[in-house]
């Protein structure tokens, strides 16, 4: 028995050392396989792939600023806070624009008093017309009733004279109402009340006025969300002062930076799919490339100065979650 026990003792190594030849040769064929299949694969399917981790959702941001130069009272939003179109968003004091308008409006009274007063005039100076081509057409016939009495000597020179200085006083008086009234007429033009070039100028001073007063308080122009509000309460602003920014919660992009070298089979149209951080693999957007462009920031030696604009697809997977402007995407 000890004989066939030392005999079985030198074997064990060698059984062993084979074993692990036989184990490390299946593992490394299994590698090689791995590593052929996997280059079949990205043969057939991935290299028509690009990716980058470098990508960002944006939209068409509205600046907010006032049209006219006031004292901000109440600021309404705050960022990432959600507008409807027409919410305000900021409150400047009334005060000034509210009595420019009524001087505007007391203006307004003023003027149609005066444009008025001014057509009445016109009739009156119109009869007055008539008054004086009467008293002209009676002075005419008394002189000409006295002209043949003064050749036949039964009136004096003087009484014929006074006749003749009648007919011409009252032709200057009929002369200057003339003017008079064609020195009013050019004023009214002949036109209605509302029409009157003093009337306009000040109803549209009326107006500018009441628009004033309206755009003292900032609302918004689209739906969206606030972003980079600046403007605090009893801040003096201008009509150049950005307030804040509103972000459309609707028709977003990415925009998505690869290296020049990831461009070469990229097209406009191709289909493109995009997963957010913040919802992570559970979550996929659908899209298309719309746009190929250079890089915000031109540099001189750089690989990675080039964006793909994807469109998302509304109609996709995106129910499962909100995009807004600045998420990052792979």
């Amino acid at each position: 028995m000890s004989a066939n026990a030392e005999s079985q003792t030198p074997q064990q190594p060698g059984s062993k050392k084979g074993k692990r030849k036989g184990a490390l040769l299946l593992l490394t064929l299994l590698f090689i396989i791995i590593a052929v299949a996997y280059g079949i694969y990205w043969f057939l399917v991935l290299r028509h792939y690009e990716e980058t981790d470098d990508a960002y959702v944006a939209g068409n941001q509205v600046q907010i600023m006032a049209q006219v130069a006031g004292s901000v009272t109440k600021v309404w939003a705050d960022n990432t806070d959600y507008v409807q179109k027409g919410d305000p968003l900021v409150t400047l004091d009334r005060t000034d624009a509210q009595q420019a308008f009524e001087k505007a409006k007391t203006q307004l009274a003023a003027s149609v008093r005066q444009t008025r007063q001014q057509m009445i005039n016109s009739k009156q100076l119109q009869a007055n017309i008539d008054v004086k081509k009467t008293a002209l057409a009676q002075a005419q016939a008394d002189l000409n009733r006295r002209i043949p009495l003064g050749a036949a000597n039964l009136i004096g020179r003087e009484e014929l004279q006074h006749a003749r200085d009648t007919v011409a006083s009252a032709q200057a008086e009929l002369d200057v109402a003339i003017q008079q009234y064609n020195a009013n007429q050019a004023i009214v033009l002949g036109t209605r009340l509302e029409q009157q070039p003093a009337v306009l100028q000040a109803a549209t001073e009326v107006r500018n006025a009441w628009l004033a007063l309206q755009r003292t308080q900032i609302v918004s122009p689209i739906s969206g969300y606030v972003s980079r509000r600046s403007v605090q309460p009893g801040a003096q602003i201008g009509t150049t002062t950005p307030l804040m920014a509103v972000v459309p919660a609707t028709n977003l992009w990415i925009d998505a930076n690869f290296k020049e070298t990831q461009l070469a089979h990229m097209r406009i149209g191709q289909p493109a799919t995009v997963i957010s951080d913040i919802y992570g693999d559970d979550v996929k957007y659908t899209g298309k490339v719309v746009g190929l462009d250079m890089g915000h920031r031109q540099r001189l030696l750089s690989a990675a100065g080039a964006e793909c604009y994807r469109q998302l697809d509304q109609s996709g997977t995106a129910s499962a979650g909100s995009y807004r402007a600045g998420m990052k995407n792979n």
